[in-house]
């Protein structure tokens, strides 16, 4: 039987990154508050709620990415990783709600117009696409962290909801189309949307032990087939720790060949980078019937 566990983490730190990008963009959101009332404006309203809908999302990604280097204790072995899960999910309801109020905003502008200050609107959203744009760029890097990546669609669909504002603010000033702004703030809402889904989706999955994305579990069942020495495997278990770390654990059948520590860490190290898995439980089993009266059979 071995057990081993790779403690690799990210060797990134992005605390600065959230305190600026939350500082700033809480700051911008009572500005933004301030001169949409000013402007009698229901789009920068609309941008102004779904910035703080994110300031939020991002103060709970920020704090599981805190809790994502707990050491592990007594009563949480594994730490607090799992957190980080649990953040980028909030995030992603978070940006499927703010679609949500954009939408209804924008439909009852459609079916209520009323004259707003363009010009006002289209000063104050740009200023929200520098200031998202800005922030977003301190989390490009984290793409392969799904919380963190959370955080930089976050601050993206920012930008993108402002520059529609611009845009529609920018086309009612020069032409006096009334319903542009909300057919802007409509597309706007699907387009956030639909970038938001896979995020929704993979943060279900991991919270629910699903296998992380890019791992095939056909593909691993066939290097586990394929050890020397192994008759049959069982039990095969692949699920997420974190954002960041992931998990196996499978049932060896060998019955006349012992899997040798040399051979172990080679696996291992095979596991980590060609399958993104970094924490590797394997139990090794001689005899037939132990793998036979498993509930899962032997394949």
């Amino acid at each position: 039987m071995g057990t081993h566990h790779d403690h690799r983490h990210s060797p990134s730190e992005y605390n600065s990154a959230f305190l600026i990008a939350i500082i700033a963009n809480g700051l911008f959101v009572l500005f933004q508050i301030f001169f949409a009332f000013s402007a009698n404006s229901t789009s920068l309203l609309a941008d102004a709620i779904h910035n703080f809908g994110d300031v939020m999302g991002l103060l709970m990604a920020w704090v599981g990415q805190h809790l994502l280097k707990r050491l592990p204790t007594e009563r949480s072995t594994y730490g607090m990783k799992k957190t980080s899960i649990l953040a980028a999910l909030s995030n992603a309801i978070l940006l499927v709600f703010s679609c949500g109020i954009i939408f209804t905003e924008s439909m009852y502008k459609l079916f209520s117009p009323s004259m707003v200050s363009a010009g006002s609107v289209m000063v104050v959203a740009g200023l929200g696409v520098l200031v998202n744009g800005a922030t977003a760029a301190l989390f490009i890097r984290g793409s392969n962290d799904l919380n963190i990546h959370g955080a930089f669609l976050h601050l993206i669909s920012d930008a993108l909801v402002s520059l529609g504002v611009v845009l529609s603010a920018a086309l009612l000033y020069w032409t006096g189309w009334l319903w542009i702004d909300p057919f802007v703030g409509i597309l706007i809402a699907m387009i956030i949307l639909k970038g938001t889904w896979s995020l929704l989706t993979d943060s279900i999955r991991l919270m629910m032990d699903g296998v992380p994305r890019g791992i095939v579990v056909t593909k691993v069942r066939f290097l586990l087939n394929n050890i020397q020495g192994v008759k049959g495997i069982h039990d095969l278990h692949i699920w997420a720790l974190s954002t960041q770390e992931n998990a196996l654990s499978v049932h060896l059948w060998m019955p006349n060949n012992p899997l040798t520590d040399t051979a172990r860490k080679a696996l291992e190290q095979q596991l980590r980078l060609e399958h993104n898995i970094h924490h590797v439980t394997i139990q090794v089993e001689r005899e037939q019937g132990l793998c036979q009266d498993a509930c899962t059979p032997c394949l």
